[in-house]
């Protein structure tokens, strides 16, 4: 009598190969998210900015984008611009877990993301002539969801200057002093370009001081993620 043949073990690896550890994989793919979204952010607020009649870089900030009949494109994009932050934020909290800055920077990431989100959802009000149409200077009088918008703004972007100074401290007492003055700087010069915004100005070395200071911080955003992407262990490793 013949016995029937042993199965073949389907869940052993190929030889000299690991399985795949997905924790791993998930977490490089989150904080890969941080190194788009900055880019992705930038693109479409530029392509906006150079085709809208009206629209003057050297005197509008990019969140006036959202008004007017093409407005939902800016909202669109601050909203998946957020979300893509609030994904590489969670990224962070996996690939930080157990080290320094493991509980703040993430959460602090994580507060820029949703200030982001919610300025796409409430529109800043019109100002300084745009959309065209719009009398010139600051708008006389603010709506509730411009003042939404502004609040929301500015929380997400206090929370990313926080996330770049705790980052330095954490940098600092693990004895990277290159990435300690890199996010130091970086949190410092957003700092000083955000306070010249806030003063209502609407003149070009303001304005312009400002998207430097937002160019500055989406590039630390992604220059953290690919420093932590590196990090992580590759799955099969």
């Amino acid at each position: 009598m013949t016995t029937p043949s042993q199965p073949a073990e389907a869940a052993a690896p190929p030889s000299g190969r690991r399985p795949c550890d997905r924790h791993r994989a998930v977490t490089r793919s989150l904080l890969g998210y941080g190194v788009l979204a900055g880019p992705f952010y930038v693109v479409v607020s530029l392509i906006q900015a150079v085709t809208r009649r009206g629209f003057d870089l050297a005197h509008h900030d990019w969140s006036l984008l959202a008004n007017g009949s093409f407005g939902w494109i800016q909202i669109a994009n601050l909203v998946l611009s957020g979300a893509m932050v609030l994904a590489a934020a969670v990224g962070m909290h996996r690939a930080l877990a157990g080290t320094p800055g493991c509980r703040w920077v993430p959460r602090l990431v994580g507060g820029y993301g949703v200030g982001l989100v919610l300025a796409g959802a409430f529109v800043a009000d019109p100002a300084n002539g745009f959309p065209a149409g719009t009398p010139a200077g600051p708008a006389t009088a603010i709506s509730w969801h411009g003042l939404l918008h502004l609040a929301a703004g500015g929380l997400g972007f206090l929370c990313l200057i926080a996330a770049c100074l705790v980052f330095a401290r954490r940098s600092l007492r693990l004895g990277h002093r290159g990435w300690a003055l890199y996010s130091t700087l970086s949190g410092v010069l957003f700092l000083l370009s955000f306070a010249g915004i806030t003063s209502g100005s609407s003149s070009a070395p303001v304005v312009l001081g400002f998207t430097a200071g937002v160019l500055i911080a989406w590039a630390w955003l992604a220059a953290v993620s690919v420093q932590l992407y590196r990090a992580t262990p590759k799955p099969g490793a």
